[in-house]
């Protein structure tokens, strides 16, 4: 049975239900797990197939390329299928990808990781429209829950990566390779939803057709912030243990350190989830969430002995960022299909930024020889992000 809505036709709709909600919390829980589990074993993974350092970096930054180049295409996908299939058939990919990834095969190493970076670019457009579409009076709240659940399963698989790449001569093809069981979990938790599938009514198809955010200043100014805060997090996800290191601090403790960067990241998601609600609109928390950031990058500045101090408060940066940045994009649209234009657009200009970020600074590190100038700079991208969050978080639509 249909059931009309303002912005679409949900075909074969049925209540929302807690199974939904588990769906969406189990879609989430994949979004890094297959990621975050790779950096542990590159070591063995550079050996074991003979490549380069330069070569592996590459292998580690073609996700966030590929979810450069697909995000704009994933709300297309979800208005010709439906958003529903388009998450189902992107978890199917992502399972495959992952075994396929795991393979005894260079080829089938770099394929497994280009389709699972698709896959995983269409579930992190979608997911933000149908949790506006589902949840429209609950948008942070429920973006910041699967945020958390994102962020835990990010760290687990992480912390999990050497203990199960020990099992076997070559474990770290079971390091990677387990992960494709929590993709089919989450497809048979989320099969149910497939019998739905949401197409603009033909009585009504202006109604969807509203501004798009390429052209709109509020688009652009959501993009920035989306596309700052990912330079930041993923530039000290990849450095900040370097940094530490040139400090004197222990490989191994460094690796401590951002296990607890991302537990505080879970806590900041939950306390920014839940203080979404209470301010009439987004400034100040999009202001003081930069502002943890910026805390974090002075204080290392400053005080390098204090780092793992600074790197708990980069966690609380980070955390409440990516949740606003999530939010925003219901927040400031009207329906579902723009939430998911406008996705499309910020996690694609977004990751690009990520993607680009840590090599430049990087290339900034050896033309210096220090961590100073990076870090500088990374204060200077602050300054952009937080200009881009006063706009973006004024209580307006697209």
């Amino acid at each position: 049975m249909a059931s009309g809505t303002a912005t679409g036709v949900r075909v074969g709709a049925a209540p929302r239900s807690g199974l939904l909600l588990a769906g969406i919390l189990l879609i989430a829980a994949n979004l890094r797990a297959a990621i975050t589990s790779v950096g542990p074993v590159i070591e063995d993974v550079r050996t074991d197939l003979d490549i380069g350092g330069a070569t592996a970096s590459v292998l580690i930054s073609l996700p966030l390329v590929a979810f450069a180049v697909v995000s704009p295409v994933a709300p297309a996908l979800a208005r010709r299928i439906g958003t529903e299939r388009a998450l189902g058939a992107a978890l199917a990919v992502l399972a495959v990808a992952t075994v396929v990834r795991s393979l005894p095969s260079t080829p089938a190493l770099w394929v497994g990781t280009a389709f699972l970076g698709i896959a995983i670019a269409v579930i992190n457009v979608l997911l933000p429209s149908l949790v506006k579409r589902e949840y429209p009076d609950r948008i942070g709240q429920v973006t910041g829950l699967y945020s958390s659940v994102q962020g835990a399963a990010a760290a687990l698989a992480s912390g999990f990566a050497v203990p199960l790449a020990g099992t076997t001569q070559h474990g770290w093809r079971l390091a990677l390779g387990i992960w494709a069981g929590l993709g089919l979990i989450a497809l048979a938790v989320f099969l149910p939803q497939l019998r739905r599938r949401t197409v603009p009514p033909a009585a009504t198809s202006a109604a969807v057709r509203h501004r798009s955010p390429w052209g709109s200043a509020l688009g652009w100014q959501v993009t920035v912030f989306m596309g700052m805060q990912s330079t930041i997090y993923y530039t000290l996800i990849t450095w900040w243990p370097s940094v530490e290191r040139a400090h004197g601090v222990s490989a191994a403790a460094a690796g401590w350190h951002l296990f607890a960067m991302q537990v505080a990241g879970l806590l900041s998601n939950l306390a920014t989830a839940r203080l979404i609600p209470r301010f009439p609109d987004q400034r100040w928390l999009l202001l003081g969430a930069t502002g943890l950031f910026a805390t974090a990058i002075a204080g290392q500045l400053a005080l390098p002995g204090a780092s793992l101090l600074w790197i708990v408060v980069a966690g609380a940066g980070g955390g409440a960022c990516i949740v606003l940045a999530l939010s925003l994009f219901g927040l400031r649209t009207r329906d579902h299909h723009q939430a998911a234009a406008l996705s499309g657009m910020a996690q694609s200009v977004g990751y690009a930024l990520a993607a680009a970020g840590p090599i430049l600074l990087g290339a900034l590190h050896d033309a210096t020889g220090s961590w100073t100038a990076p870090l500088v700079v990374l204060l200077g991208v602050l300054v952009v992000q937080a200009v881009a969050g006063v706009q973006a978080g004024r209580a307006r639509l697209l």
